[in-house]
């Protein structure tokens, strides 16, 4: 069953460096249908859906090692083996430093128009992975960005809108 956020509503999450998860805001617990005690200390991928490219995941730990924030639309998977599809903002959690300490994210609704051109993206880019590796399923996505002249921040942050 897919579930759906509601507009105002802000799911966030912070995690260690090594993705274990540090805090839940009570919306991620009832979206995700885990306790507070299943989900700290437990790996943020504990709610990654299988129909999610693993490039996309690629680029996102990619970008926020470097201490820049990411952008991108992700379904998520529950307890219970519902879904739901949200707009993720991801950043790197600084100390007074500005030394990398862990990560904090906060997802709202996707926009539907969004999603009818992220849904078929993920699609093949899932199905190249399966065939061809995590390598050649980002070049889907790199090849698209090209196409349309636009880096991937203002590729998602457009449609978004």
């Amino acid at each position: 069953m897919e579930k759906h956020m509601k507009e105002n509503d802000f799911i966030v999450s912070k995690t260690d460096l090594k993705g274990k998860i540090t805090y839940v805001n009570k919306i991620f617990m009832e979206m995700a249908e885990y306790s507070e005690e299943e989900l700290l200390g437990a790996p943020h991928n504990i709610i990654r859906h299988p129909q999610m490219p693993k490039a996309v995941f690629k680029y996102l730990w990619d970008t926020i090692v470097k201490k820049e924030e990411v952008f991108a639309y992700v379904l998520n998977k529950t307890k219970n083996d519902n879904e739901y599809w949200v707009f993720a903002n991801i950043t790197a959690s600084l100390d007074e430093r500005g030394n990398l300490v862990g990560y904090y994210s906060v997802r709202r609704q996707p926009n539907q128009k969004a999603l009818e051109i992220i849904k078929p993206l993920y699609a093949k880019m899932l199905e190249v992975e399966k065939s061809s590796g995590v390598d050649a399923s980002f070049k889907i996505l790199t090849d698209i960005l090209k196409e349309k002249g636009v880096g991937y921040d203002e590729f998602i942050i457009s449609i978004q809108e």
